[in-house]
């Protein structure tokens, strides 16, 4: 019989078992106006037309939840390589403040909570995006772990991408 120890009562030093969380922040100015980045990162159901590993995506329950503010669910199945995962989150989108934020209601995921904020910033807007999450598998976690920084840049890249295939070389109205 095995016996589980309780984290608490681990001696010091030891690390704790189980996959570890991750919190990652970014920040980028984006030569687009607020409301259109937005409106492109709100529009998830485009996904799997510009970003690479979203194979598939479906969104159901859309609600309004306030005067600008479109609550929905969404299963994005993800693929890199020979690895395949479908999770899903609720969105909730506040077009009056430009915030996205992001919870996990179920996947390979242990926790997921992530955020994107668009600010007026001169001529363009700044992008602030954030992310804290934990898998449930440490091999998952692993995999990730390696190249996470870059995925993140990559992402944001098939969005100023999106950006200026849908509103033009990087002005603002």
């Amino acid at each position: 019989m095995r016996v589980r120890i309780s984290p608490g009562c681990r001696r010091p030093g030891r690390p704790a078992k189980g996959p570890r969380r991750v919190r990652h922040e970014l920040t980028r100015k984006i030569a687009y106006a607020p409301d259109q980045v937005f409106a492109l990162v709100a529009d998830v159901e485009a996904y799997p037309e510009f970003v690479p590993w979203v194979v598939a995506l479906r969104t159901w329950n859309r609600r309004e939840a306030g005067d600008g503010v479109t609550v929905f669910d969404a299963e994005a199945q993800v693929g890199f390589s020979v690895l395949k995962e479908r999770f899903a989150t609720r969105v909730s989108a506040d077009a009056n403040t430009c915030h996205i934020r992001i919870d996990l209601l179920y996947g390979p995921f242990k926790h997921l909570v992530s955020n994107w904020r668009f600010e007026p910033d001169g001529e363009g807007t700044l992008l602030r995006f954030d992310i804290d999450f934990a898998f449930k598998s440490r091999l998952l976690a692993g995999l990730l772990a390696a190249n996470f920084t870059h995925a993140v840049d990559k992402l944001i890249g098939c969005f100023e991408e999106r950006a200026q295939a849908l509103y033009g070389l990087e002005r603002v109205p």
